[in-house]
């Protein structure tokens, strides 16, 4: 009996597999059609037999069906920005589609626009822009428009180029300096005691400087008397020291003017008038020169020679040919102005008259 039911199931458990018999595992072997539809789950029977009836509800899509030209759409029209403000603020509500042929209902989403929030990048973006703009307009009320501002630069540089004063002058020269070459240097002189002056300030330039020459020159007119010659020539002993401890002059320099005053009280006894002296040597015309240059001006020429050797035969000092040459430029008795500079052509006008 034993041996039997073991032939039954080891014959059951063999298989062929090409064409050779192969024991085969029971849990391997595939059931039958039969066998596996019994094995199906049935549904679980609903413990209302009335719920069984209700069909069950379809599923919801969240896309829209396709809508034909004719059916109306359902987007709102476009209103006001504040109307659009409203719309992006208030909460979106699913709309209902109308019932389809098949007896569902579809959700359909409306379209919503949304509006930039001010602290967005573009809102910043824009604010940075207006500010530009506005530093701009700031710019522009303050110092005028670029063509404006360029066209004001040339006419700057055009009276620049119009008041290029001799190379000597420059950007570091001193106010009192630049004053006296644009009022006083080559203008023509014809008054004794200023003539008189400006051979003591020449002589005092020696071994100094124009600038500060003339920045003491109020110095000398209260020291001198306000050069007039017939005063400076009764100074005696005692007068000269005073002017030497008042007023810090030298000495020698002192004397000199006192000596050239006596010198030129002889002239005016001799000629009538210091000036008509000085200006018969230029037979009372000035020499207009015409410079390029200030290295081409010289220190001396041979009229300021001329007029050295004989007053030093005078008897006065201080006297020599740079000297001279010095107060020749300083009376006008030569106009050494570049003919650049617009000196010139007015100290040549002046001499004209």
């Amino acid at each position: 009996m034993c041996s039997s039911k073991l032939k039954n199931l080891t014959q059951e458990n063999i298989s062929q597999i090409n064409g050779r018999p192969v024991l085969q595992p029971k849990s391997n072997q595939v059931p039958t059609l039969d066998r596996r539809n019994s094995l199906k789950k049935s549904p679980p029977k609903p413990l209302n037999p009335i719920a069984s009836k209700i069909p069950s509800p379809r599923p919801i899509s969240l896309i829209s069906p396709p809508l034909s030209p004719n059916t109306k759409s359902l987007r709102k029209p476009a209103g006001s920005c504040k109307e659009l403000l409203r719309s992006s603020s208030t909460k979106s509500k699913p709309v209902i589609s109308p019932e389809n042929s098949d007896g569902g209902y579809k959700e359909v989403m409306p379209m919503v626009i949304v509006q930039k929030q001010p602290g967005s990048i573009a809102a910043a973006r824009r604010e940075e822009v207006a500010m530009k703009q506005e530093e701009r307009k700031k710019k522009i009320s303050h110092y005028g428009r670029i063509k404006s501002v360029k066209s004001n630069e040339k006419n700057l540089n055009v009276e620049h180029e119009k008041k290029k004063r001799c190379s000597f002058i420059t950007t570091s020269s001193d106010p009192i300096y630049v004053a006296y070459h644009d009022k006083e240097w080559g203008v023509p002189v014809h008054d004794d005691n200023l003539l008189f002056e400006l051979l003591v300030l020449t002589g005092a330039q020696v071994g100094s400087d124009w600038t500060s020459v003339l920045k003491r020159r109020n110095t000398f007119r209260e020291a001198f008397s306000g050069f007039e010659a017939e005063l400076v020539a009764d100074f005696n002993e005692k007068k000269i020291q005073s002017i030497v401890n008042d007023y810090g002059i030298n000495l020698s320099q002192v004397l000199a003017v006192v000596d050239n005053a006596k010198q030129i009280l002889k002239v005016k006894r001799d000629l009538g008038s210091f000036n008509k002296y000085i200006w018969g040597f230029m037979k009372h015309k000035p020499v207009t020169t015409k410079y390029t240059s200030c290295q081409k001006i010289p220190v001396k020429t041979s009229k300021s020679e001329t007029i050295s050797k004989d007053m030093v035969r005078r008897g006065f000092r201080f006297v020599d040919p740079t000297v001279i040459h010095l107060l020749m430029q300083a009376a006008g008795l030569t106009n050494d102005h570049l003919i650049t500079c617009p000196r010139h052509l007015e100290c040549t006008a002046m001499a004209a008259l």
